[in-house]
């Protein structure tokens, strides 16, 4: 199946993107397209346009400032995966960068379109709820940050408005003392995940976040609880579900064991 007929724009800069949408709100952003492009093929998305943003300046950048690792709009998962900065400050990115899709789509993907996508099967969006991200957005009314807690809104829908592009993402840079892990189950590496866990460790708080397994990015805080309830503590706010990837039981099932063994891979990487 071939997409249906839509106008094609690459502006030069970030105003005229961001002018071209404004005036049309059946538009579609373009930039890494490892996931519109699919849509398109298959006639789920039918936008009056794409603006292609792969030309605009500046949006490839990866840095840590102020605390936070930012990724702009443009960099795409390898480079994000390569980065040596971000290993130091934010190992989580790269735990979980790891698993998404295969090489040639790591190549082309960026991870600010996977977090914008908002599939609830992604890893980053997950990775971005449980470490109290934001996205930096921007549109011709001006300049916004969007904190994680209220991006996702539900499957494949966040809450960016029609004439927005995300410019960023941030992410804190893990503190001192503090442990991360990551691990999901797939049929084969680089399918869509059954369940994935991210877990972060700091002092006595536990938390995780969870891949696969609700409709949005789910994050349980699991301080307290006795190392042996930790499956069970987190299934309770949880709702697994069935799909054609695995049964509820069985996704209930990862879920307990890859809470107990994430969170255990945490605990180690913060005492080390």
């Amino acid at each position: 199946m071939k997409p249906a007929p839509f106008a094609y724009h690459r502006p030069g800069s970030l105003a005229d993107a961001l002018a071209i949408l404004a005036g049309d709100p059946d538009a579609k952003v373009l930039a890494g397209g490892q996931s519109l492009v699919p849509l398109l093929s298959m006639r789920l998305a039918a936008p009056s346009a794409l603006v292609d943003i792969n030309a605009l300046p500046g949006l490839a950048d990866i840095t840590v400032t102020d605390g936070r690792v930012r990724v702009g709009a443009l960099a795409r998962h390898a480079a994000v995966l390569a980065s040596e900065e971000v290993r130091r400050h934010q190992p989580l990115l790269a735990l979980a960068l790891a698993h998404v899709a295969h090489a040639t789509i790591r190549n082309r993907g960026t991870s600010v379109g996977s977090i914008v996508h908002a599939d609830p099967s992604a890893e980053l969006p997950a990775v971005l709820a449980l470490l109290d991200g934001a996205l930096e957005v921007a549109s011709v009314r001006g300049t916004r940050v969007i904190p994680a807690s209220e991006l996702f809104v539900g499957p494949l829908e966040s809450a960016l408005e029609h004439d927005e592009i995300a410019t960023a993402a941030l992410f804190p840079v893990l503190p001192a003392g503090a442990g991360v892990a990551f691990e999901e189950i797939a049929r084969r590496h680089g399918d869509y995940a059954m369940c994935g866990v991210a877990a972060v460790v700091d002092g006595d708080s536990v938390k995780a976040a969870y891949v696969s397994v609700s409709e949005v990015p789910t994050v349980v805080d699991l301080t307290g609880v006795p190392d042996a309830d930790l499956g069970e503590a987190a299934l309770a706010r949880l709702d697994p579900a069935d799909d054609i990837h695995a049964t509820a039981a069985y996704r209930a099932e990862l879920v307990r064991v890859l809470t107990e063994r994430v969170v255990a891979r945490a605990r180690g990487e913060a005492a080390a």
